[in-house]
This record gives C-alpha cells, structure tokens and sequence, in this order.
C-alpha cells in the first residue's frame, strides 16, 4: 500500500515541480517572439461576431501568449519517461515499482495526450501566424479540429473494442450483471464522447479556470482508478493533475500564458479515454460519472447548445453571451469570482462523481 501510495503522490509532485522549473523557460520564448493572437476579437459558433466577449477580452487577446498548455503535457510526459529511464538503467526493486508506464494502463491515455496536444499546438502556431497576417485568419478550421479528435477517438474506440474486448459499459448495484452490452455500438459511444467532452474545452476562456477544473477532474479519476487498484493509472492521472497545476501557477489572474487548444485538446481526449479505461477494465463505472465530475464541462457545452438554438429558431439570446461562464462575467460577475466559484462546484462535482463509484 505504502509503495502504491508513493508511485502516485511522488511523480504528481514531481511533475509540478518540473513544470514550474520549466515554464520560464517557455515564458520567456513565448513573450520574445510574441506569440500572442495580434488582432483581438472572436466569431461566435454561428458565425456572427462575438459581440460581448469581444468587449470584454478585448485586451487580453493581444497581449497574452498561447500554448501555455505546453507545460502541462511536456511535464507530465517528462516525468513518466524519466521514472521509465530511472527502472532500466537502475533496476532496483524500489525503481521497478515506481515506474507506471504499462501497456495495460496507461499507453492508451499517453498517446491521446501527446497526439491531442501535438493538433492543439499546430493549431495554436497557424492561428498566431494567420493573427499577423492582413485578413487575420488563421489556425485549424473547427471541422479539421473535430476530424482529427474523431480519428484519435476512433483508433482508441477500435483499441478498447478490438484489442481489449470492451463491447459495453459498467451498471451499478448489479443491474443486469452488472454491464450493459453495447457491441459495435460502443465504438459509436466512445466517439461521441470524446467529441462531447472536447467542445467543453472552451472552458478555457478565464485566467485560472479551466486549470482548475481540469486538474480537479483528474485527480478525482487518479482517486477512482486508485481504488480500484489501477495503481499505474492512478499515477498517471495524478502526474496530468500535477503538471495542470504547475500550469495554474502561473495562470491564476492576471495569466502569464493561455493554455490555448495544445493544452484543451490533449486533456479532454485523454479524460475521455480515463472515463473508459475506469470503466469495464477496472471493474468500475467510470463512464457514468463522467458527466458528474465533468459537469463544468457539460454545462459549458450545453450552454453553448442552447444559445445557437435559442438564436436560431427564436430570433434572441438565452444568455448575453454563451458559454455560461462568460454570461457570468458579462452580467457583472469579477473574473476571478467566477473562476473561483468555478472551482469550487469542479471540487464538489468530483466528490459527488468519486462517491458514486465507490459505492456502486
């Protein structure tokens, strides 16, 4: 237990410590060579001027570098390979154990944070670039962003289906054994998932917010995964939780970096794929508390949802301006009291969506 304890705890600290030691370094290229958007102002979903929320950011937008998210998944892979190295070079009992990159656990989760966050970063390079530029165009259109969460998605869906045999999701309390069979269909589920879950990745919109909820998210899958004695998963979630914070370290107001889609992308994949892989594989229901400790996400997602219908087919706005949070901010709230009451209903969401796996 001890020795599972420190394979978890040890490497979060480790890649908080990493990420601090390391960000400025990455400051201080982001803020030499500008990378910032160099023309403020955003399109909302339906193609109309952001009106308000351009209003309100109109100044941050120019002057705070992107790609922030860096941090996050450089750390945190860091610090996975360097315990990798540490047991092969070293192979003592102790290094043998500490180390948690496994095929079983965490391959899966690592690969979609790397490859999430490599389209994020393309994506964040091309929108700065295209800031500069006279049309002020730039970055992945939002249909190539949703092909390439698809096709990630797919490949996992296809790993966890085919290579894995997960054809159904977990049910609590024993009903109907304990499963419910989806077959192929669960591929078609992951898949939607993994899109859902991304579009809340716009959440990022606040200094400190989406770092916080992120981090809350993953900690309280690392607690799940932990009970349920995916001790390597556990560690991995937790070092994701620990590279975040070192991000928010430097995020809370006034932001010295966006974590920008480099940052979003990797980690909403990659939530989806630790909802799953806390699922059947653990003999858990993690799936069916993802929409509880997620609900900042899927508030933001659904707020959004709701604004484009409401304008669509009513002629006017729900909210002054959509996702939720900026409506917040737009009615007078302070930028950090959202963010801060943000954090706080992240935290008990978490500790809502852990009760409830631990007592089905």
């Amino acid at each position: 237990m001890m020795i599972d304890i420190v394979k978890v705890f040890l490497p979060a600290v480790g890649a908080f410590v990493l990420g601090v030691l390391l960000t400025p370094i990455l400051t201080n290229y982001l803020y030499s060579h500008k990378m910032w958007k160099h023309k403020a102002g955003k399109t909302a979903l339906d193609g109309s001027e952001a009106k308000v929320f351009n209003e309100l950011h109109k100044e941050k937008e120019i002057n705070t570098p992107r790609m922030g998210g860096i941090i996050i998944w450089f750390s945190a892979g860091l610090v996975m390979f360097l315990i990798w190295s540490l047991s092969h070079i070293l192979p003592t009992e102790s290094t043998i154990k500490l180390d948690f990159l496994s095929r079983s656990q965490t391959w899966v989760p690592l690969a979609t944070l790397i490859l999430g966050a490599l389209v994020g970063l393309v994506d964040d390079y091309l929108e700065i670039i295209g800031s500069r530029q006279e049309k002020g165009k730039g970055g992945l259109s939002l249909r190539k962003r949703l092909m390439a969460v698809s096709v990630i998605a797919l490949l996992c869906a296809w790993w966890f289906f085919d290579k894995l045999d997960v054809v159904g999701i977990g049910l609590p309390f024993g009903l109907n054994g304990g499963e419910l069979y989806l077959g192929p269909i669960f591929i078609l589920l992951f898949l939607g998932t993994a899109l859902f879950i991304y579009a809340g990745g716009v959440i990022d919109g606040l200094d400190g917010l989406a770092g916080g909820v992120f981090a809350t998210m993953f900690a309280a899958y690392a607690g799940i995964a932990f009970y349920q004695q995916q001790i390597d998963l556990a560690a991995f979630c937790a070092t994701v939780a620990g590279g975040i914070l070192a991000f928010l370290w430097f995020n809370i107001p006034p932001a010295r970096f966006y974590m920008s889609e480099t940052g979003t992308m990797g980690l909403t994949i990659t939530l989806t794929v630790v909802a799953f892989m806390t699922d059947r594989l653990g003999e858990g229901y993690g799936f069916l508390v993802l929409p509880i400790i997620a609900l900042p996400l899927v508030i933001t997602v659904f707020s959004n949802i709701i604004q484009v219908f409401s304008k669509k087919f009513r002629g006017k706005k729900v909210f002054l301006v959509a996702p939720l949070h900026h409506h917040f901010e737009a009615i007078g709230w302070p930028a950090y009291k959202v963010t801060m009451r943000y954090w706080i209903f992240s935290l008990v969401c978490a500790l809502l969506g852990i009760t409830l796996a631990l007592i089905g």
